[in-house]
């Protein structure tokens, strides 16, 4: 027997776990993540959003529940959160759970231990899919995700500048590693470029072209989706409407486009 050999913890309700990464913030990856959901759940599938980006959770203001906090209950001797659920999506982040003016001070262990709790603990019921999003990087929330939980797959998302896609390889390097990867499911190139609402044919490559075809060839793995961006996008993230930033024709077919091939 390996000694060194890792149990991974079964979630024997939730038929398939899909984490959403990124070597690099500010690129969408929560909205992406968000907007993967919404989509799944459009179609009738059972889906839960894990907000795993323990110190700049983005759940709460995307679905506009910034300080709420759930009921807790408790089930066969032990203490479940209850989540929220938001357009058919059961919600669960950290942000549910701290004062959201206050700065979470935690080394990786303790970090790594709340993302645990958070999936563990909380009563998710029948899923068909959980979709995780995670913080930038490649620290300890990933290789929690990697080293304790069975994964079906990872989806990395990138905008087209060369610096976004340089940290971005770096990400997929660790998740294709052959001790603790997962299967790498493809690439969405978010803010690919900017549509006008009032003149949706246009588009403007403000951010640069064909960076996310260029990281997928380079890895060998599909380009999922390309998402544009129009000037209505952060506002409706901003106040919680994610079904508005649905409402365009081209971010909905990207969306589409995307969930089709990962289902």
């Amino acid at each position: 027997m390996d000694n060194n050999q890792i149990e991974k913890t079964v979630l024997k309700n939730i038929k398939k776990i899909i984490v959403v990464a990124s070597g690099k913030g500010g690129v969408g990856k929560s909205t992406v993540a968000a907007g993967i959901a919404m989509k799944l759940a459009s179609e009738g599938y059972s889906v839960g959003l894990l907000d795993a980006d323990i110190y700049g959770p983005s759940v709460p203001l995307l679905f506009n529940m910034k300080g709420k906090r759930p009921f807790v209950v408790e089930k066969d001797g032990k203490s479940y959160l209850v989540p929220f659920i938001s357009f058919g999506i059961k919600l669960m982040s950290i942000g549910f759970l701290v004062d959201d003016s206050q700065p979470i001070i935690w080394r990786g262990p303790k970090a790594s231990s709340g993302l645990s709790q958070l999936i563990n603990d909380t009563l998710w019921g029948d899923l068909d899919y959980l979709i995780i999003d995670t913080p930038p990087g490649t620290g300890d929330i990933h290789i929690t995700l990697l080293q304790n939980f069975n994964a079906d797959g990872v989806v990395f998302v990138t905008t087209p500048q060369a610096m976004a896609m340089e940290d971005v390889e770096k990400a997929i390097s660790m998740y294709q590693n052959e001790t603790i990867g997962i299967p790498v499911l493809g690439v969405v190139e978010n803010m690919s470029w900017f549509s006008p609402t009032i003149h949706p044919e246009e588009k403007y490559f403000i951010f640069g072209n064909g960076g996310g075809a260029k990281l997928a060839e380079n890895f060998n793995i599909p380009l999922l989706a390309q998402i544009p961006v129009n000037e209505k996008m952060s506002a409706s993230c901003d106040l919680g409407r994610m079904n508005e930033l649905m409402a365009d024709q081209q971010i909905y077919d990207a969306f589409g486009k995307l969930v089709d091939i990962i289902t």
